[in-house]
């Protein structure tokens, strides 16, 4: 079987926007599986309480404050994850926002320029930080989240869905770029996942979207994602790349 190991331990992992929603869910199943968790987002107390739960379950992680739009944190993050773990091992671009806005709406141009310097410009930046360290690893590995919004939009939501679509551009494009050194590049496109970004959402409205739409008649939970992440981060994914898969409870399957 080689080096074909399915686990995680002692692997040195960024996640980025953890805490709260896929991205703690992510951070969380990584440390109960060995790893090394880089805890970071836009909210130090909320980074801070994720890598406090995982510490107090017996896991291994370190809290950072980090503004995935802002380059000069990226560095700054990176090498001190770095000095702090001895490497990085796997990516976890996850931090995201939201904003819907028609296409003649005045303040259009604004919601792009907040968005997609978090959902596009931040991943090709993170990548770009942390590839001098994967290069040195063995186990080298990029996952990137985009979303179902890539795939197939939603009225009033281009913005988002073009950032995403870029996203899964940046993923195939990097796997091929990267793929002779042993780097994985990968997408996940989560569907309908109950996180902080729908709870606005009212409960009804969601259960009808959801009988409507996906072929699980259900909400998504943020585990459900974070499980498929980790899992392109073993070593034995070591022949996956450049894909982009949907976890959406079948939404993208479903034509009625």
């Amino acid at each position: 079987m080689g080096d074909q190991s399915r686990s995680l331990s002692g692997l040195n992992v960024l996640v980025t926007g953890a805490a709260s929603g896929m991205g703690r869910a992510t951070a969380e199943i990584f440390a109960n599986e060995g790893a090394k968790v880089a805890v970071t987002d836009f909210s130090r107390e909320g980074a801070e309480a994720v890598a406090e739960s995982i510490r107090k379950t017996g896991g291994q992680a370190k809290a950072w404050r980090l503004d995935v739009s802002d380059k000069n944190e990226i560095a700054s993050v990176v090498d001190a994850m770095v000095a702090e773990f001895g490497g990085i091992d796997a990516l976890i671009n996850n931090a995201g926002i939201s904003g819907f806005v028609p296409i003649d709406d005045p303040k259009y141009d604004e919601v792009w320029d907040r968005l997609v310097p978090v959902l596009l410009t931040a991943q090709q930046r993170m990548i770009r930080a942390v590839l001098p360290h994967l290069r040195k690893s063995k186990s080298p590995r990029i996952v990137n989240i985009a979303s179902t919004e890539a795939l197939g939009a939603t009225a009033m939501d281009s913005v988002y869905a073009a950032a995403k679509a870029g996203v899964t551009g940046l993923t195939r494009a990097l796997a091929v770029e990267l793929g002779r050194e042993g780097i994985t590049v990968n997408c996940i496109c989560p569907g309908p996942i109950a996180t902080g970004m729908t709870e606005a959402i009212p409960d009804e409205a969601k259960q009808k979207y959801a009988k409507r739409r996906t072929a699980m008649g259900r909400y998504g939970r943020p585990e459900e994602v974070a499980h498929i992440t980790v899992s392109l981060c073993m070593p034995a994914a070591s022949y996956i790349t450049g894909v982009t898969i949907p976890v959406d409870g079948g939404l993208m399957a479903r034509n009625a």
